[in-house]
């Protein structure tokens, strides 16, 4: 299982992702992510944009990983279907996203910001989780 929705409240979405490993962990928290802001399964990968981001630790870095990936919707105007954790360790990752023009026939929920709220990042026995709230 790669995310599952927890709580869907009137002003936040929340969701859990899992990895075995880091990489998989930010991809999969992505992909959470775009299942809300947009219908991803229509989303084409159609262009590709470069992604770096750093951190002051591991949750640090998931929360600023998210929040450039709701920029890029904000300022580029694109929406992500793919997404690929070239290098990462606790403080910096190097990821390729992969998606298209935002357009509202694909659009979802809009999402203004990851929250705090719950926000935590855990290695488990079968590898990593991560509980993210989305301000909607």
């Amino acid at each position: 299982m790669r995310y599952k929705f927890v709580d869907d409240l009137t002003s936040d979405v929340v969701f859990e992702a899992y990895g075995k490993n880091l990489n998989e962990l930010f991809e999969n928290a992505a992909y959470a992510l775009f299942n809300v802001i947009c219908q991803i399964e229509k989303v084409k990968p159609k262009v590709e944009r470069e992604v770096n981001v750093k951190g002051d630790d591991t949750k640090d870095l998931m929360f600023n990983w998210l929040q450039e990936l709701i920029s890029l919707v904000d300022t580029e105007g694109l929406f992500f279907s793919k997404f690929d954790v070239v290098e990462i360790n606790e403080r910096g990752l190097k990821a390729k996203c992969y998606g298209e023009e935002a357009k509202p026939e694909k659009g979802g929920t809009l999402v203004k910001a990851v929250t705090y709220y719950k926000f935590s990042l855990e290695k488990t026995k079968r590898g990593y989780k991560v509980v993210v709230s989305l301000d909607i």
